[in-house]
């Protein structure tokens, strides 16, 4: 007799069958947990067609004479018209980390699996008439890029990567994949960044390289900045003595783990990092969203839709 929690890839990591396989199990756990994220037409950021008014300007000649406030005209003498909100269908675009330091993980799965569910559980989210969904990767070998196609087929084309690269250093830098989605995504719409937000050099003290590069890309775009974590890179466990590797450097270095200075220290830095990166991301204005490899990651990801339906006008912000 089955057991459906072993079948839910929310509990499990990803399943170790076909990708077929994974895609179904995958598609079943967001319809049944986590339906209804930014489905349909979508708002735009700045004015132009649609059925919402948002403006209320004096007529020029030209303009359509149906939106014209008879009230508002009837009070100042001038005649006023209801400017609208842009709608059209929703681009979305999802650049995925599978670089080395997201081959990592002490709990349920690694980083990596963590990352490419919830880039495809977005996927299937955004799914709907006209809506599209562009895939960009950054691994040991560079940048790559998927076209855009219907969410569904995006969300499938996720599930059927290969495993990520154990070793050696990304061949470009998070900072570099912002600016070239930036490039990517020329109309407005969606971007979701899912990433441990490890720099390569170590520091874990702002100004991060990447703060520039995602300041400008939420100039254009509503952004999601999902930060994928490991509980063992928040605080260290008593195991003795080990030899910890850089997976992107191939430093090695062996540490006592029943130093408890050691584990305190090691805690408070992490912890730093943690509160630094937040900030960064509220700076930039993105919106953050953290899941860890002991999480379940549908429940969080329902939470945060919840949350996000629950505050629209964040989502909204108008260029003047």
């Amino acid at each position: 007799m089955s057991d459906p929690a072993r079948d839910d890839p929310a509990r499990n990591g990803p399943a170790r069958n076909e990708p077929a396989g994974r895609f179904r199990r995958l598609e079943l756990t967001v319809r049944r947990r986590v339906d209804g994220l930014l489905q349909g037409d979508a708002d735009g950021h700045a004015l132009g067609p649609g059925s919402d008014p948002e403006e209320l300007t004096q007529y020029q000649p030209g303009q359509d004479v149906r939106r014209i406030d008879w009230n508002v005209t009837a009070r100042t003498g001038d005649p006023h018209l209801w400017r609208t909100r842009a709608q059209h269908e929703l681009d979305t675009w999802l650049l995925v980390d599978r670089s080395p330091s997201m081959a990592f993980g002490t709990a349920r799965t690694e980083k990596v699996d963590v990352a490419e569910q919830v880039a495809a559980a977005v996927g299937l989210l955004t799914n709907g008439p006209g809506n599209r969904v562009g895939i960009g990767l950054i691994d040991e070998a560079g940048l790559h890029w998927i076209s855009p196609r219907p969410g569904r087929a995006a969300a499938a084309a996720l599930t059927r990567l290969d495993a990520a690269a154990r070793q050696g250093s990304p061949a470009v830098s998070l900072s570099d994949a912002l600016r070239g989605l930036g490039a990517r995504a020329r109309r407005r719409g969606l971007c979701v960044v899912v990433t441990d937000l490890v720099s390569p050099d170590g520091a874990i003290e702002r100004p991060f390289e990447w703060e520039g590069p995602l300041r400008r890309l939420t100039a254009r775009h509503d952004v999601i900045v999902v930060e994928v974590d490991d509980p063992r890179e928040r605080e260290l466990p008593d195991v003795g003595e080990v030899v910890l590797l850089d997976p992107e450097t191939g430093a090695q270095r062996e540490v006592s783990t029943s130093d408890p200075e050691l584990r305190i220290a090691y805690a408070m830095v992490t912890a730093l990092h943690r509160d630094e990166t937040a900030a960064a991301v509220r700076a930039a204005r993105a919106e953050h969203l953290r899941v860890s490899t002991d999480d379940d990651w549908a429940a969080v990801l329902a939470r945060f839709v919840k949350d996000r339906r629950r505050a629209p006008a964040r989502r909204h912000r108008r260029t003047p």
